[in-house]
């Protein structure tokens, strides 16, 4: 045998087994495998295309069932409309039929002449806008149209599909169902007939008068994107008006998310010039779009808003086939790509509307199960491989053993040849030599021997040059200092000993660090860690004692010398230098820092002063400005009071924004208000909840479901607590709760009380959870969450509720949701004219609330005084001590505060309110010209319910005020 190719003995015992016996049972073993490998993928071929034809037709079947399971809800729609149609035509021309009192009760003017509905009262709502001038308004119309109320009503609670059901008519007249503030959402000057809920039921776009349809279009009254059925209502051939139902999309997407799509796919609506109508989650990313669930407001009621052009699928050049093939069939299957996915497409034509119903089913959830099955036997495969790879494991396993008898008689010499070489890298360089009759192996041995006299000779001479290095280090920085990692020691150089008395040159990392500053023991520590988990580099600052306890400040760097095979640090090396002095440095600039800043801080206080100083006669020339305009509004006299008055106040208000733009202030109101207890109406108070949580329940994609309170039910608090409980317990619904999840907001009468209720179908709480609530900052683990919190919600609901008289708590189970209720005492049902009047903050003149106004400035307290006169009566006091004694004297509903006053600052009246029990829950508000937010945050900490800058806008002062005092209710 050639030199070249000898190999070790054991080498050579294996490569003859396996030419011989291995290489050829490991052929035929594959190529079995492999035949049923490929018989596994023709199987699967045959059935995917058996299935293939048998779906085209099942999903053909399924598109035209539902189908008409949609046309026949429309059906239903229209047949409501021209229902609805009729009653509202009868009702216009019977003039027999007069309102109630109630209804005229309802109805008011605002001051630009637009008449509308104030109040809910079970009943519709009404807008008259002012693009019809108010001479020309029909208001006998607009009273006498009550009489469709009800049939409006049961309209929209007989149909879940129907959002709303209204009335239009040609002179901008609207009356829809359900109630909202129609002048807060409606522009005052609409015009009805040009939106296309009016114009296309009128004889240009529907001569024959029937039930038509619209777009998607996003609904002036706020009920996000939405599509209407609507249908004219006409006396003789004259257009008196167009009545509609409407549905929103999200209904529409949930009727069609109940559509029966067979193989997990989802359907879809189309209208007839191809543009998407209802899209649900599912398709989004096929069509590249999103669905449109929020809406700019602002917008929608200045003009028309249809959808955008993105929903139009002739955009989609991928889709030509697909919208040739719908107009050609009314009702057919095509395979299509969508979303970068080949997917089946079948739709059928809705008669009634034109509209086309879309199934799309993904192409890979109709083969799942077949390819479920080929997976399955092409794992059977696998495990055939493997039994096989195991079988020659063992017959592996059991040559190895036959070879190790035939080598381990040369195998012993060569060991005791590697473990001299193994101690010769400990240190010992005089291992003993082998003992071998083979002449080559013993030659082996004492070669290793003579290598190791070498080493020992050179590490020698590698230590002296070693300590003549240290030597001339030492001499240009503070010193030298290495780390083992295996042991935890750290080796220093002499100059460093000297320096801080230590015993030894060799320390471990324990004993090193309790030299170490407390403050900076923690960051060197990780500094380490960092240098263990990769970084090269070590660079720490820090603080080091020396034997008389005095620490000196030392810079420390170094640099990784070994890692072992794994990656892990075993050595690291570097130098000490003293920068104490640097340090010293540091701190006399940052001292020179800190007084340039007290510089500029005492800066500010001169600005914020000049600003009081600017505030206050800008504060009475606004508001006697505004007086003035009042005043001249009231007695009708147009010019020249009136526009010499606005210009004044317009001069002052520019005057306010410069100073604002000077300084950055801004006023914000608190949270604690004086409670009020009397009969509060649950169901009203569950509606107005509800309404005002929906646009985050939109957002969110979540749905809302409000018990209905029937009959009439009262409770005993504090309205705007009660509601701020209420809305504080559903937003913690909505917000921890999941994507198209369910909230409910319900009602339990119990033995002596009424429960009021919010529940979730959340994540739910465990016991250990909930026993941590109602504690202040407690989050539950979520405060590193993206959702926003303080934790101080529930501990606020709970002190709310006590001091209702009430009790809070909650149920809740894990996986299924959470409920949370209060409880608060039952309540008689008030006479109907004491409701009315509680409403009416000014319904009685003598029972103007007591207001002290503490303020110095006659000017502005009788600004003051004017603008609270209709509900309140303002005293005044000017210093501290008069406020003191006011208060001592009689205890007022609310207090205005100025903050600057002669015998010092207003702050030390609002401590004294609130050390003293009595006065402790009285409203503050402050009105004063120290405008700062730092000022105005300090009176809110100290308990302030408001603040306000001089100069004061009259409008808002008496918004604010009627808050505090109870007789406005959020």
């Amino acid at each position: 045998m050639p030199r070249s190719s000898r190999l070790p003995l054991r080498q050579w015992i294996w490569r003859a087994f396996v030419q011989s016996a291995l290489i050829p049972l490991i052929l035929v073993e594959s190529v079995l495998i492999a035949v049923y490998l490929l018989s596994n993928v023709a199987v699967r071929d045959a059935q995917l295309d058996h299935l293939q034809e048998s779906a085209v037709q099942d999903l053909a079947a399924a598109v035209r069932r539902e189908g008409r399971v949609i046309d026949s809800r429309l059906q239903a729609i229209e047949t409501q409309v021209r229902i609805f149609r009729d009653e509202v035509a009868r009702v216009l021309l019977d003039s027999t039929l007069q309102p109630d009192e109630l209804e005229r009760q309802r109805h008011a003017l605002t001051a630009d002449g637009v008449f509308y509905t104030t109040r809910d009262a079970g009943r519709a709502a009404s807008f008259y806008a002012n693009s019809t001038p108010l001479e020309r308004q029909d208001h006998a119309k607009a009273l006498r149209l009550m009489h469709v109320d009800p049939l409006m009503r049961a309209i929209r609670d007989a149909n879940p599909l129907v959002a709303a059901v209204y009335f239009n008519s040609w002179d901008s007249y609207n009356r829809i169902y359900p109630f909202f503030m129609t002048p807060d959402r409606y522009p005052h000057d609409m015009l009805i007939p040009n939106y296309n809920f009016y114009y296309l039921a009128d004889a240009r776009h529907n001569p024959e008068r029937k039930v038509v349809w619209t777009d998607v279009y996003l609904d002036p009254a706020g009920l996000g994107w939405m599509m209407s059925g609507v249908a004219p209502v006409y006396r003789g051939d004259f257009l008196e008006g167009v009545v509609g139902l409407d549905i929103t999309i999200n209904g529409m997407l949930t009727e069609i998310g109940n559509l029966q799509v067979p193989w997990q796919g989802y359907a879809m609506l189309v209208s007839r010039d191809n543009n998407i109508m209802a899209l649900p989650k599912a398709g989004e990313r096929d069509f590249g779009v999103s669905e449109l669930t929020q809406y700019t407001y602002h917008e929608a009621v200045q003009q028309e808003t249809l959808r955008p052009e993105d929903f139009n699928l002739a955009r989609n050049p991928d889709l030509q086939p697909l919208l040739a093939a719908m107009e050609a069939s009314s009702s057919d299957v095509r395979e299509v790509l969508l979303g970068g996915r080949r997917q089946l497409v079948a739709w059928s034509e809705i008669p009634q509307t034109g509209w086309r119903l879309l199934l799309v089913v993904d192409e890979a959830d109709i083969f799942r199960e077949t390819n479920r099955l080929a997976t399955h036997y092409r794992q059977i495969g696998y495990l055939l491989i493997l039994g096989l790879v195991s079988f020659y494991a063992l017959f592996f396993a059991w040559m190895w053993r036959r070879s190790r008898r035939l080598s381990d008689e040369l195998a012993e010499p060569l060991q005791g040849v590697a473990g001299m070489l193994r101690r010769l890298g400990q240190g010992d360089y005089s291992p003993p030599a082998p003992d071998s009759a083979i002449e080559e192996l013993a030659g082996m041995g004492e070669a290793v021997r003579q290598a190791g006299v070498q080493l020992e000779q050179s590490e020698m001479e590698r230590k002296r040059t070693r300590r003549k290095l240290e030597m001339v280090l030492e001499s240009t920085t503070e010193s030298l200092w290495e780390v083992n990692a295996e042991d935890l020691t750290i080796r220093l150089g002499e100059r460093f000993i000297r320096r801080f008395g230590l015993a030894h040159d060799q320390l471990t990392l324990r004993e090193y660090n309790q030299r170490i500053h407390p403050d900076d023991l923690e960051r060197v520590r990780r500094l380490r860690l960092r240098c263990r988990d990769g970084m090269d580099i070590f660079d720490a600052e820090y603080r080091f004692a020396d034997a008389e306890g005095r620490y000196a400040w030392l810079l420390s760097r170094g640099q990784v010398l070994e890692r072992d095979a794994h990656g892990i640090v075993t050595r690291v090396a570097g130098t000490h230098v003293d920068i104490t002095r640097l340090k010293e440095v540091q701190e006399d600039l940052r001292r020179a820092s800190q007084e340039a800043l007290e510089a500029s801080q005492a800066k500010s206080r001169f600005l914020s002063s000049m600003s009081h100083e600017l505030r206050t006669p800008l504060n009475a020339i606004h508001g006697f400005g505004q007086l003035i305009v009042l005043e001249a509004e009231e007695q009708g006299d147009s010019q020249p009071v009136l526009g010499y008055a606005r210009e004044i106040v317009n001069a002052s208000r520019h005057l306010t924004s410069l100073v604002d733009d000077i300084l950055d202030l801004s006023s914000i109101e608190s949270r604690r208000q004086q409670l009020q207890f009397k009969p509060i109406e649950v169901g009203a108070l569950l509606n107005s909840c509800a309404e005002l949580i929906q646009p985050e329940i939109q957002q969110r994609q979540q749905q809302l479901q409000v018990m209905r309170v029937e009959p009439p039910l009262h409770v005993l608090g504090d309205v705007r607590r009660l509601r701020q409980v209420l809305l504080n317990l559903l937003s913690n619904a909505i917000k921890y709760n999941g994507p198209q999840g369910l909230v409910s907001l319900g009602y339990e009468l119990r033995p002596n009380c009424v429960r009021l209720w919010v529940e979730d179908s959340g994540p739910g709480l465990s016991e250990e959870q909930q026993a941590l609530l109602f504690q202040p900052f407690q989050r539950l683990g979520w405060e590193n969450s993206s959702i926003p919190g303080a934790g101080i919600g529930l501990v606020l609901c709970r002190e709310l509720a006590e001091l209702m008289n009430g009790e809070i708590g909650l149920s809740s189970v894990p996986g299924e949701g959470s409920r949370f209720w209060i409880d608060l005492p039952s309540a008689a049902t008030p006479p109907e004219l004491e409701a009315v009047q509680a409403d009416d903050p000014q319904a009685d003149a003598a029972t103007r609330v007591e207001v002290l106004c503490i303020e110095d400035h006659a000017s502005c307290l009788k600004i003051l005084q004017e603008g609270l006169r209709d509900f309140a009566v303002v005293r005044g006091a000017g210093s501290i001590r008069r406020a003191c004694a006011e208060l001592e004297a009689a205890m007022p509903a609310l207090v205005l505060l100025d903050l600057d006053l002669p015998d010092g600052n207003g702050l030390e009246v609002l401590d004294y309110m609130r050390r003293t029990p009595r006065l402790s829950d009285v409203p503050v508000l402050v009105v004063s010209a120290a405008a700062d937010e730092p000022t105005f945050a300090e009176a809110r900490r100290r308990g302030a319910q408001g603040c306000l800058a001089k100069p004061v806008d009259l409008q808002q002062v008496r918004r604010l005020a009627m808050s505090l005092l109870g007789l406005l209710a959020f």
